[in-house]
């Protein structure tokens, strides 16, 4: 693997003596095609699979979203990619497909679908590795971190981090409710009012909207806020306090649904339509927060400007 290097140009030029964009990734394609045809019986597989095992799902509806964000957010950045490319060590490249090869047979093995989707990512930084080096990839090093969000979360990890939320869920809810004179009471996940009984379930604890809400307000925050990290940093820790209240407001709503109108009518298109409610409305929230907070972004960024 020897791909000559070039001097770097501004974004949008091409090096003399070499083409940029589209034709250079052309070029490259041409002189891999087993590189190439490998990929894709390792990467066409998977997708498929996490598209019809997680992604018909709610935990996993962000996922189609952040695949398109990730290869746009890459596209966006194909002229200076070509120009600052450089190859990097073959021996690393290697290393790093050779594991994820080992991970990836074992996880189709074991039917461990999470595993499965993260060497898949591992296999292809290698190879992008390979071609374009570390400090292209440093460049790229959001839309890597963002690709993560296209695992997802094995079902033992999933439980051991909802099960609290459902807890805190149901007993917000109660209490709320309790306060305003109606007959509730909760057990665990459990809620009781007069002669229904509803169970909090993972889609309404929060943690469906928080990695929905977390994939979509860190896109948001990148896009406007990549400047001022410590900015971005402060907008990314409303999100999950949002995220849970929000959740908090959609149980209420779906309790008291149940309480005047009857449980079908609860669980029917009012229970889909609360969730998207709820997602939408916290998203807005996020804006909002965004809003508010603008002077404490200024400020930041005058701070910054000064100390740099």
């Amino acid at each position: 693997m020897n791909l000559a290097s070039a001097p770097a140009v501004e974004e949008g030029e091409t090096a003399p003596g070499r083409p940029g964009g589209p034709r250079r990734w052309l070029e490259i394609v041409r002189a891999s095609p087993l590189l190439v045809l490998a990929l894709a019986v390792w990467t066409i597989p998977s997708l498929i699979r996490v598209a019809q095992e997680h992604w018909s799902r709610e935990e996993g509806v962000h996922g189609p979203l952040v695949l398109a964000m990730v290869i746009w957010l890459v596209w966006r950045q194909k002229e200076s990619i070509a120009a600052e490319a450089q190859p990097g060590h073959l021996w690393l490249a290697t290393l790093g497909v050779g594991i994820a090869g080992v991970v990836y047979t074992l996880s189709r093995a074991l039917d461990l679908l999470a595993s499965e989707v993260a060497a898949v990512l591992l296999a292809i930084l290698s190879v992008s590795y390979a071609f374009v080096g570390h400090r292209v990839l440093r460049k790229l090093w959001f839309p890597i971190l963002y690709s993560g969000f296209l695992i997802p979360w094995p079902g033992w990890l999933l439980d051991s981090v909802t099960q609290p939320l459902k807890i805190f869920v149901s007993e917000a809810s109660t209490n709320i409710l309790k306060a305003f004179g109606y007959p509730i009471v909760h057990e665990g996940v459990t809620i009781y009012i007069a002669q229904y009984q509803l169970l909090v379930e993972d889609a309404c604890a929060g943690l469906n909207s928080i990695i929905s809400l977390l994939a979509v307000g860190l896109l948001y925050i990148y896009l406007l806020h990549n400047a001022s990290w410590r900015y971005a940093l402060l907008l990314a820790a409303f999100v999950i306090p949002v995220a849970v209240a929000a959740n908090v407001v959609r149980v209420v709503g779906l309790v008291l649904i149940t309480f005047y109108l009857g449980d079908q009518a609860a669980q029917g298109y009012l229970h889909d339509f609360a969730g998207m409610v709820t997602f939408t409305s916290a998203l807005l929230f996020i804006f909002l927060v965004d809003k508010l907070l603008s002077p404490l972004r200024t400020w930041l960024g005058g701070r910054h400007a000064k100390t740099a």
